[in-house]
């Protein structure tokens, strides 16, 4: 029997290209007409809460996060999530998640929102949000609309436009604002 040799990295430049394969697997061409699709285009998704899982050095799973404003909360968009079929049912998508959603949280963030199933994504701490109470820039089943609530009042705050958000400025601002060390410990994800 075959033992798995999994590691989780966090994501960076040079997993561009399998990851794009592995999305193409898992979602074909209409990946990109998504709701979802509409907001990654708009701006760069953060390497630092975007990870992959990795069987004997070969790339297999990933997952990415995105900085939204949803409403008036910070937080982050999840997705793509996607695992190789050789891979899946293996309870990696699940870690995947698990990995990126705790380090939104110690970033800061006020939430994890995506678009999925309401079975596989509620057991992992996502919710649904209230229907129709965010606005995509595309049609979107408002009842596959999960999050993981991080701020206390994240439900209340989730009404209006949901875009991308860009941490760019507040990044500077903080740095310039904290010890540069600490800021540099924001941006390192140890997994």
């Amino acid at each position: 029997m075959y033992k798995h040799d999994l590691v989780y990295l966090t994501e960076d430049a040079s997993h561009d290209a399998v990851i794009e394969l592995i999305n193409e697997e898992a979602f074909g061409p209409g990946r990109f007409t998504r709701a979802a699709a509409r907001i990654r285009e708009q701006g760069p998704h953060d390497r630092a809460l975007s990870f992959v899982c990795a069987d004997d050095g070969e790339t297999i799973a990933s997952v990415r996060m995105t900085p939204v404003m949803a409403g008036s909360v910070k937080g982050h968009l999840l997705g793509p999530l996607a695992v190789r079929p050789s891979h899946k049912s293996k309870g990696i998508g699940r870690e995947l998640v698990r990995i990126a959603v705790e380090a939104a949280k110690r970033k800061g963030s006020e939430a994890v929102i995506l678009v999925g199933d309401p079975p596989y994504y509620g057991p992992l701490g996502f919710e649904k949000v209230a229907y129709n109470a965010l606005t995509f820039p595309g049609p979107v089943d408002a009842n596959r609309v999960l999050v993981v609530p991080i701020a206390a009042d994240t439900h209340a705050r989730l009404h209006g436009p949901i875009a991308w958000r860009d941490d760019s400025v507040s990044a500077v601002e903080d740095a310039e604002d904290d010890d540069p060390v600490d800021a540099v410990q924001l941006t390192r994800i140890a997994v």
